[in-house]
């Protein structure tokens, strides 16, 4: 303590008040804690009637200065015991003088300056016109072990990886406080005083902004906390090359200087054991940058943000040479290096192998990979074929061209494995989240990930530093992908579509190879692993197929009738026999009288067997479209499912009509431009509660009725295979197998067929009235009758129909006459009967069409230019054949 150090603590707050400064009362407990609550005092400051009742009388505690605006824009420095024994103040002083800001310094270190009781440094400063930054931590250095507390061991023992620093050079500014004279015993855990070194709170110096600024970042230079180098600034060391020879980089590394390197920009001002400090060239004060603060590494650090260096980064002599003559780019200064003579000449190699890939693809075509087959199960009657991929093969794609090319050979050699075309462009075929295939179109990425997996591809070029040719792994561009995709056509396999059980061939034989089948077109992805069969089916197999299809896994399910179960089982095996036959198929309406009938079951067994693509019924035609699309250009399974209409739904749109008779279906694909043509091969199912046909529908739908006539049918118990779900799980395979064995039988026996006539589903339709005959299941297509009780407009049209021609026989009527004679039975739009006008374009729409056995006959008035209505009976009541 100095002889003008104020001897008490009542004493020194009126100092420190009359110098401006805002005053704190400290806890006498050794935690250097505030007294009182403190946040107010950040931005008003205290009184000296505050003053009083804080340190009058005997009360014991310390004292404290809160910095920043509220203390007139103070702020203090200070210097840890730790720095002071290690001589930083010293350095930062030499440093200060020879960087031109020795003057301001000076009067900082000749200020108020308090000693610690740990033996550090406080100096305060005023800042001129500018705000006082917050408390900042402007040096650092790593703990030594010798150094380290109970508490910092136990912690690097719970987490090893944890940072042990120690303070060197702090500030104390806007929000922050600080002890200051004459606070002793007690108050700090040495209990040793707060001494006075020099002036007092009258005698702070006042410094601008800019000059506060330099006077931080010396203080910031000296800190010794490593900092991981950045790649883009001091690359990390490349691999020797042989013979010991050195890169242009390397050699530049060990012969310049950092003197020339900087030249124009930093000039050496000090150099402080291997640290070197620099000022910028022009003399301006202040120290800018540093060098040689790690010996083992001469690194150059800048900590202005106004050079053509990014601060507080190391760069390497190589990289600042980069950065300064060549923006950054590497490879252009090793080249301009070399042609100054850096580095070792080159010496010849032989052209590096090319990396081969072990893995398989991993982008969706490596579910395809030869592996990637179910295993056979048991013997129930042949197990899958590997299939033999070819070595990857390599390719030269330094012209791009000649890669396009290349990529075209390779892809008519057949020698990119799971590989299509189809419609749109080149697919593959992979499994999604739910286990069922899709038809994935590919895009410029997709082929490229593709034939990174695939293909070998590189290019040969002139090493830079070794002027070596030599062949480097690289993908084909993504450019060159568009180009190959822009074609019209591929030398590829054409895809037809995907199948998840064995199938019957055109040629009548069976699909049952897991993969690609050139005759077909054909993608097996088999839904359930498929069991081995039997060359030839025998009656036995026959036998035991029959009873697991029909016996066991149908037999419970409440039909309305024989044609219900029939034509579930036709729906059942049409999978397997599509492309066995040309032409459309009739949609399966599964429907039934009550919830719980077991309709969702009847779906789970197509799920099991085939897999499908359930999606919920669109709100209107525009989203119909869309999802049809969707299920046709993107899914693979050959089941779709529109699941749970509404109660009562009725199927009227047109574009079901469209599609439920056309074998091909047209849209334009979600995001693209042009139109896409796919073939219309899936088997489309809708399920829901007393669901009904209008408009054309009705000969479109085939029904699978149920009921169960009874409360609650959920309930129901006692099934011959108890529940179905688990026992599906468990026995996919072998109802696959079994429904296979079924058509194979048929197959052996002349594919019988019985001749059905039912428009565009006549082929369809005769083919499975053969297999179920021979089978000996009864009813298929036995619904006519059925189907239109299940058509609300075409039962109202034959009930209207027949009442009109037992009311007016075959005499021509007005349309206004119809609707005043038969007022309860002329069809309706809502609840009011149809003008005349509206009831005659009705009949002129279903002119000719029979309903039943009758059909509307227009017959036009010439006298009184006027149109007029008959109904007329076909002559044999319905057969087809006119009476004689």
């Amino acid at each position: 303590m100095t002889d003008s150090q104020t001897p008490d603590l009542r004493a020194a707050a009126r100092e420190l008040h009359d110098a401006g400064l805002c005053v704190l009362p400290i806890k006498a407990d050794g935690s250097k804690a505030p007294a009182v609550r403190w946040t107010p005092y950040k931005v008003a400051r205290s009184t000296p009637a505050e003053h009083d009742g804080w340190f009058g009388g005997d009360r014991t505690g310390g004292i404290a200065v809160v910095y920043g605006s509220v203390s007139g824009a103070v702020e203090m420095i200070e210097f840890e015991g730790l720095a002071i024994r290690e001589g930083l103040l010293d350095d930062v002083t030499e440093i200060m003088q020879a960087s031109g800001l020795g003057e301001p310094w000076q009067a900082i270190l000749d200020g108020w300056a308090t000693e610690s009781p740990s033996g550090g440094r406080h100096y305060r400063v005023r800042l001129d016109g500018a705000a006082v930054p917050p408390n900042r931590k402007l040096a650092n250095r790593p703990a030594r072990e010798d150094e380290y507390t109970p508490e910092e061991r136990q912690r690097l023992a719970e987490k090893p990886g944890s940072k042990v620093v120690r303070v060197l050079i702090e500030t104390r500014g806007e929000g922050g406080y600080g002890l200051v004279e004459p606070s002793g015993g007690l108050v700090h855990a040495t209990r040793r005083p707060y001494v006075r070194k020099a002036g007092g709170p009258g005698n702070i110096p006042m410094l601008d902004a800019d000059t506060m600024d330099a006077i931080r970042d010396v203080c910031r230079m000296v800190d010794q906390m490593p900092v991981p180098e950045a790649p883009k600034t001091a690359p990390k060391p490349a691999p020797p090359l042989p013979d010991g020879g050195l890169r242009p980089g390397e050699d530049f590394e060990a012969r310049a200087d950092w003197a020339e390197i900087l030249r124009g920009i930093f000039r050496p001002i000090v150099t402080r054991g291997s640290t070197t400090y620099w000022g910028w060239a022009d003399g301006a004060r202040g120290v800018k940058a540093t060098t040689g603060r790690d010996p083992e590494h001469d690194r150059l650090w800048v900590f202005t943000t106004s050079s053509e260096f990014t601060a507080d980064v190391p760069y390497s002599k190589f990289g600042a040479y980069a950065t300064l003559n060549h923006g950054g780019n590497y490879k252009a200064a090793a080249a301009a290096l070399r042609r100054e003579g850096y580095g070792s000449p080159p010496s010849r190699r032989r052209l590096a192998a090319v990396p081969a890939q072990g893995e398989h693809f991993s982008d969706g075509s490596a579910a395809l990979d030869p592996e990637h087959v179910p295993a056979a199960q048991g013997e129930f009657e042949g197990g899958p074929q590997l299939r033999a991929v070819p070595a990857r093969p390599e390719l030269d794609i330094t012209n791009e061209a000649d890669g396009i090319d290349g990529v075209l050979a390779l892809m008519g050699s057949g020698r990119l494995p799971d590989l299509y075309k189809r419609p749109g462009g080149p697919c593959w075929v992979y499994r999604d989240d739910n286990d069922d295939p899709v038809v994935q179109q590919l895009g410029t990425d997709n082929l490229r990930a593709y034939l990174a997996d695939h293909v070998t591809s590189f290019v040969v070029k002139r090493n830079p530093v070794t002027e070596q040719l030599e062949e480097q792994r690289e993908l084909l561009m993504p450019k060159s992908c568009s180009t190959i995709l822009g074609r019209k056509d591929w030398p590829l396999p054409h895809l037809r579509g995907v199948v998840t059980s064995p199938v019957i061939r055109p040629d009548g034989t069976l699909l049952e190879a897991p993969g690609y089948d050139r005759a077909t077109g054909l993608y097996l992805e088999p839904r359930v692993p498929l069991r081995r069969l039997q060359p030839q089916v025998t009656r036995e197999s026959l036998d035991r197929a029959k009873e697991i299809v029909l016996g066991q896994v149908l037999a419970d399910f409440p039909w309305v009738a024989a044609s219900d179960r029939a034509a579930f089982l036709g729906a059942l095996l049409t999978p397997i026999v599509r492309p066995f036959f040309h032409g459309p198929t009739q949609m399966v309406g599964i429907t039934a009288t009550a919830a719980g009938s077991g309709k969702t079951l009847l779906k789970d067994i197509c799920k099991y067997c085939y897999g499908t693509a359930d999606t919920a019924w669109p709100e209107n035609d525009t989203e119909l479209r869309k999802s049809i699309t969707t299920q046709l250009y993107g899914t693979g399974s050959p089941v779709v499912v529109f699941d749970n209409l509404p109660n009562g739904y009725v199927l009227k749109t047109p574009i079901l009509s469209a599609l439920l008779t056309g074998e091909h279906w047209g849209d334009r694909i979600l995001g693209a431009t042009g139109k896409v043509t796919m073939r219309n091969d899936r088997l489309w199912v809708v399920t829901g509660n007393a669901l009904r046909t209008g408009g054309d529908n009705r000969r479109r739908v085939l029904w699978v009725r149920l009921d169960p006539d009874c409360p609650d049918p959920d309930q129901r118990d006692g099934f011959r295979i108890g529940d179905l779900r688990p026992w599906l799980r468990e026995n996919a395979s072998t109802l696959v197998a079994a429904l296979v064995t079924l058509v194979r039988a048929w197959l052996a026996a002349g594919a019988p067929t019985t001749r059905i006539r039912k428009g565009d589903y006549s082929e369809w339709a005769s083919l499975m009235a053969g297999l179920l005959g021979y089978l000996g299941v009864e009813g298929w297509m036995a619904d006519s009758a059925n189907a239109r009780d299940q058509d609300d407009e075409d039962q109202e049209w034959t009930n209207f129909l027949e009442m009109w021609r037992e009311t007016y026989g075959a005499e021509p009527v007005q349309a206004g006459a119809v609707i005043k004679g038969l007022p309860n039975h002329v069809p309706r739009k809502g609840d009011e009967p149809p003008s005349a006008n509206q009831l005659g374009m009705w009949l002129k729409a279903r002119a000719g069409r029979y309903y039943g056995t009758h059909k509307v006959v227009m017959v036009v008035d010439s006298h009184k230019k006027q149109n007029l209505w008959r109904v007329d009976v076909h002559g044999d009541r319905g057969t087809g054949r006119h009476e004689s």
